[in-house]
């Protein structure tokens, strides 16, 4: 069985890699101590870990504070947690086969499935970007007082500064991307010390609550906390960038190693990924419960923090300025990811072969292009491009079977995965995950549908 494994990943050639330009050039210490090991394989988690806390998880959090406390912190935890064990298949499925989850499905379906398969990621992509660039223009905005428009379609310039990262290797682009995580960080735990929350109620909000399920706007509001951490974009990212450093598949002991690094730096940053979103929920809760204030929008926040009758003592501009500046950091390090997310599609469903800026820029103008045709219908209204993030939602709730799906069954099939295939804990944990996250995100369709029309 383990022969037939080797075989089978080894027949992945130079031209089929999966973003064959970064593709194990990472090296990586063969007869090193563990945190030297450790630190060559931590950064590509981080690339994993800043779509579980873009733009588009910032309201639902913060939201899910103001209007019930501290009580959805633990569908924050029970949200992560899923993205570990989801990740860590991800990653498992692209060392031990030397494919990208797009690959794997692309091979083992039809031609009109696997074109078919594409759009419907490929709208997935372009809704997971469409919540980065809004926030980044947004914050741009806020920041520099440049109109909407422009700050839109200035973010369509970190495609360049990607294509350069690119070519200085891409351990560079897991460093900006850290650091950028780590602005945000410090910004949310900064406003969230200044804020002076209940430790003890927060301590409590990760004991689940019944009332959660019982209560249907409470439930809602969770649901949208869970659609909005698990996204599919990321199952492919990380079967990717888990193949940037060195890997030898002729022996399993390589493999093994390769795979318990990876994953510990996956579990990492989806931690530091689960720290900031319940900061988010814990502001949300310990300024703006009980002031019954408006919090549907990014330029509400910016101004609330900036409000004694809402915020008390504490608002400043500074505060506002911190917010504007860590959702200029999540939008830029998740567009960035995005963008990568966008050739993985491109090149493992369709086998779409073109110059790397040419694929880039197509991307990217991909998803810009809706934002920019409604900035323009609404001459920049803020609150009319905003709604384009529900329109995101539903596109994300679509496409997220089609990810989770594939990703369990190649990850549970001992004739790919060999050794490495799925313990029965874990296959049947995934399993449930799967069929809920399902019903959820089907019942989180046709509520926000409802809701629209």
């Amino acid at each position: 069985m383990n022969d037939k494994r080797v075989h089978f990943a080894t027949e992945t050639t130079e031209s089929s890699k999966s973003l064959a330009e970064v593709n194990g050039s990472v090296n990586v210490p063969m007869d090193g101590g563990y945190w030297k090991t450790l630190l060559a394989y931590i950064g590509p988690g981080a690339l994993v870990a800043v779509g579980y806390m873009d733009p588009g998880n910032w309201i639902t959090s913060i939201a899910g504070g103001a209007s019930y406390k501290y009580t959805l912190l633990s569908v924050i935890l029970i949200s992560s947690l899923i993205a570990m064990l989801l990740q860590a298949m991800a990653a498992r499925l692209g060392i031990v086969t030397g494919k990208d989850l797009a690959q794997m499905t692309r091979e083992r379906t039809s031609k009109g499935m696997g074109i078919f398969l594409w759009i419907v990621t490929e709208l997935a992509i372009m809704a997971t970007d469409m919540a980065e660039i809004i926030g980044s223009g947004i914050a741009i905005k806020l920041l520099f007082n440049i109109p909407l428009i422009i700050g839109i379609a200035i973010t369509s310039l970190d495609v360049l500064i990607l294509l350069l990262l690119m070519k200085l290797g891409f351990r560079k682009i897991e460093a900006i991307v850290a650091t950028l995580v780590a602005v945000i960080l410090f910004v949310f735990t900064y406003e969230v010390l200044l804020s002076q929350p209940s430790i003890g109620g927060i301590l409590r909000g990760y004991i689940p609550d019944p009332n959660i399920v019982t209560h249907s706007s409470m439930l809602y509001l969770a649901l949208g906390i869970v659609g909005a951490t698990v996204m599919p974009h990321n199952l492919y990212l990380g079967s990717s960038i888990s193949q940037t450093r060195e890997i030898d598949r002729s022996n399993p002991q390589h493999v093994a190693r390769s795979i318990r690094f990876t994953v510990t730096d996956s579990n990492i940053q989806l931690t530091v990924a689960f720290i900031v979103n319940c900061l988010l929920l814990i502001l949300g809760a310990a300024l703006f419960f009980g002031t019954n204030s408006h919090l549907g929008r990014f330029v509400d926040l910016f101004h609330a923090l900036n409000n004694p009758q809402i915020v008390g003592a504490i608002a400043s501009p500074v505060l506002s300025m911190l917010f504007a500046v860590a959702l200029l950091s999540s939008g830029q390090s998740s567009t960035i990811t995005g963008t990568l997310s966008g050739q993985i599609i491109m090149e493992g469903f369709i086998h779409l072969k073109m110059p790397l800026w040419a694929q880039r820029l197509l991307t990217r103008l991909l998803s810009i292009t809706p934002v920019l045709i409604f900035a323009f219908i609404y001459h920049g209204n803020e609150a009319k491009i905003e709604s384009l993030l529900t329109i995101s939602q539903v596109f994300l709730s679509v496409a997220l079977p089609f990810a989770i799906v594939p990703l369990v069954l190649f990850t549970s099939d001992k004739k790919i995965m060999g050794q490495f295939a799925n313990r029965a804990w874990v296959k049947y944990t995934a399993w449930t995950i799967a069929i809920v996250l399902t019903i959820l995100n089907v019942w989180l369709i046709v509520s926000t549908l409802q809701s629209v029309f």
